[in-house]
């Protein structure tokens, strides 16, 4: 008997570390808490030794690294014993092809060409390679020269090839030669197949036929056929040709009851298609809206000032993002820019020789990933009005493009793929390594530019949510967010205290200049969001802060890169960090975090209700029941320390330990209060009003959160107050009760959160 989807806890499965029998393991322990079902990821065979999953090598088989397909039946079962249930993370739209010999559809494909059974199964650019499938692969051309023959395989160093059959005679190279794939060096950036974004060791598949989506969800229909999973997360369905009608063909096979979220990164003022057949999104959209009614907006001016002093004006940012994803298309993902270019071609019958210059500038104006849900049919010709308009030389090229969408699909479906993996690496991941102004708003489905969310936005979006998509996931950490929530509600303080701020970052980079002004100011605060509040500096955190700041520095762009690292500038980046904790300034930031720690835990207590007791499904991210202190992945993807967190769920003594617990077990003890109840907000009244955010869910549940604690401590809450309907209300967390009109300092007396019930 499937159970219902109340809420979820996202654990990250590891063959070497947290397998379905860990998982298994610590299932009372969650059951205590309060969850309804285990998320997650990804469970099919991965490449050896992942430690994502996210890399499928076969999509027909249960990873036998997890546990294999007993494993996760044994962890099913145990799990229903509970009343519990399973919710797994799917990956569509590409496998894992690092490693060739390990992914047997690709090898046949390489081995047989064109012939191969599964060759129909990958969007291959055959006419590229004249009818071999290009490979970016090696440090350089000259790498073929290299190639040793072994047995019915091409060797280099440990990388594999196949040899298709009765072509292997003479050396490597003159065997290479007659292979239907052809090995080039990945410096060129022309690659041979579509991939997911830029990642040429995850080839796309081409879901839209209908045989390669049954060959790859052989397992899947069993999960549910079975009664193994009560639900599915879909991993970026924007990169299918085909999104809507490749979740009605998944509808189809897990039946009307399966709960079904998809990782849709939507805009601000972008809304989901409301025909899909799906319960709503992971939640990037309402992180975005619990996390922005924490910041001040009165601290916009002083922070975007403090930004402008570093020699890099906040007004050119939209002209920058502009830049970054016109770049994203012509240089990152030039061969895919190439083949749109010779199918729009193919479709008009005509070239023009600004075509590719008129393709990136039309897509730098699209600001959703992929515009051609029925809800978006405005948004594409927008962007060609913008663009014939900013760049009146490009008119006939577009007029090209346009003639190519309206008569021929293919044209339409690569010029949207070529959108949202443009979106993605211009803007999360670099424009969000560039913008310093306040990094806790640069996060997966935020816009930096919008500075926080207004109450009256966050009661609107919650209230539409309740109404069109009750079954939408929400979240506040995942294995893709740049920083874990406490961190982001820390960075989030600085908005309350912009001129302090900007006093101590000023004071600081001349105590310890970085190598250069913005990504000091980007950096400064990540530190300050990691920071011990007792100062003490572990080994463990200095390398966390290391890599972190190295992956920053390279995914910004703006003085080093991955695929070519400035040595001198990464390494003063690394020593001008060891100023930082060595020298003077770290006494002063432990005064600062000191300081603030108390209004940042405040401000992570009332999102984290919030995230709980929102319209939607609330996923506890792995580990996030405790404070934690994690940074972009790998790092949000440690090891969970599990015995810490009994101890704890023991004890009942850890403040937001207590908010989750409580808020999962109410949602457990009245379920339709959540999923049929509705939203109400409540509105405070009195001085401290604005600091006071509460709603009402049916007609039993209350839950209210205090923010801008920083200006509230200086001020105290006078008479501010808040009209409980009628009925005598409980706090859940701290065992009160209340009646009529409550006085906010009376609510919050002991945590600066309530969660009320009749």
């Amino acid at each position: 008997m499937a159970s219902r989807v109340l809420s979820t806890y996202r654990l990250q499965l590891r063959g070497d570390c947290f397998t379905f029998a860990d998982a298994e393991a610590q299932l009372d322990y969650l059951d205590t808490l309060g969850v309804s079902h285990l998320y997650l990821s990804p469970i099919l065979t991965a490449g050896h030794g992942s430690t994502h999953g996210y890399d499928v090598t076969d999509p027909t088989t249960v990873s036998a690294e997890l546990g294999g397909p007993q494993g996760l039946a044994q962890l099913s079962q145990a799990a229903r014993a509970r009343g519990m249930g399973l919710v797994v993370d799917i990956v569509p739209n590409h496998v894992g092809v690092e490693r060739p010999e390990q992914n047997r559809w690709w090898w046949d494909v390489l081995k047989y060409g064109r012939d191969s059974a599964y060759s129909t199964y990958f969007d291959i650019d055959w006419e590229l390679g004249d009818g071999r499938v290009v490979l970016p692969v090696l440090g350089s051309d000259d790498d073929v020269a290299d190639l040793v023959v072994d047995g019915d395989v091409l060797r280099l160093g440990d990388l594999v090839y196949p040899v298709a059959p009765g072509t292997g005679d003479g050396t490597g190279t003159e065997v290479h030669e007659r292979q239907h794939y052809r090995l080039i060096g990945w410096r060129h950036g022309i690659c041979g197949y579509r991939r997911f974004f830029s990642i040429t060791s995850l080839a796309g598949l081409r879901q839209e036929d209908r045989a390669v989506f049954d060959a790859t969800h052989v397992e899947v229909k069993r999960w549910f056929a079975e009664g193994l999973v009560d639900g599915v997360r879909v991993d970026h369905p924007d990169g299918l040709s085909d999104p809507a009608g490749y979740l009605t063909w998944l509808r189809d096979i897990t039946g009307p009851d399966a709960w079904i979220v998809v990782e849709k990164i939507l805009a601000a003022d972008e809304p989901l298609e409301p025909t899909l057949p799906v319960a709503g999104t992971t939640g990037y959209d309402a992180m975005r809206e619990i996390g922005g009614v924490f910041i001040d907006a009165g601290g916009q001016q002083a922070l975007t000032d403090l930004f402008d002093s570093t020699g890099v004006p906040y007004s050119s940012m939209p002209d920058l993002a502009r830049t970054l994803k016109a770049r994203a298309v012509t240089e990152t993902l030039g061969s895919e820019l190439a083949r749109l270019r010779r199918t729009i071609v193919a479709a008009a019958g005509t070239d023009h020789d600004d075509l590719p210059a008129a393709i990136a500038a039309l897509l730098s104006r699209i600001g959703v990933y992929r515009s051609d849900y029925r809800s978006l049919s405005g948004v594409l010709p927008t962007a060609f009005a913008e663009t014939a308009a900013a760049e009146p030389d490009l008119a006939a090229p577009l007029a090209l493009i346009a003639a190519a969408l309206a008569v021929r699909t293919e044209a339409e479906v690569r010029l949207q793929q070529l959108c949202g993996a443009a979106t993605a690496k211009s803007m999360e991941d670099c424009l969000f390594y560039r913008d310093a102004r306040l990094v806790s708003l640069n996060e997966v489905g935020s816009e930096p530019h919008h500075f926080g969310v207004g109450v009256a936005e966050f009661h609107q979006r919650a209230a539409v949510r309740a109404r069109m998509w009750p079954g939408a996931m929400v979240g506040l950490t995942t294995h893709d967010t740049k920083r874990g929530e406490d961190v982001r509600a820390r960075i989030g303080v600085l908005s309350q205290v912009p001129s302090l701020w900007a006093e101590l970052a000023g004071k600081w980079t001349l105590a310890a200049p970085p190598p250069d002004a913005a990504t000091g100011l980007f950096l400064w605060q990540n530190i300050f969001g990691v920071w011990p509040a007792d100062g003490q500096l572990t080994d463990g955190l200095r390398q966390r802060v290391n890599a972190y700041a190295e992956k920053a520095i390279r995914e910004a762009g703006a003085h080093t890169t991955w695929n070519d690292p400035d040595a001198d500038f990464e390494a003063r980046v690394h020593a001008w960090l060891d100023t930082v904790f060595d020298g003077q300034v770290a006494a002063e930031m432990t005064s600062l975090v000191a300081r603030l720690d108390l209004h940042a835990r405040s401000d992570a207590l009332g999102q984290k209700l919030l995230g709980l007791t929102v319209p939607g499904i609330p996923d506890v991210y792995q580990g996030t029941e405790l404070w934690e202190d994690s940074l972009v992945d790998p790092d949000n993807r440690r090891p969970v320390d599990y015995a810490v967190r009994r101890d704890a769920l023991s004890a009942n003594r850890h403040p937001k330990l207590r908010v989750v617990s409580a808020a999962l077990k109410v949602r457990r003890d009245r379920p339709a209060s959540f999923s049929e109840g509705g939203y109400t907000p409540i509105l405070a009244d009195g001085p401290g009003a604005d600091h006071l955010v509460a709603f009402l869910r049916g007609t039993d549940v209350l839950t209210a959160v205090t923010r801008h604690t920083v200006r509230l401590s200086e001020t105290g809450w006078a008479d501010t107050s808040l009209a409980l309907p009628a009925g005598t209300w409980t706090d859940r967390l701290s065992g009160i009760s209340h009646s009529g009109r409550v006085l906010a300092a009376e609510l919050f007396a002991d945590l600066p959160v309530a969660l009320l019930t009749r």
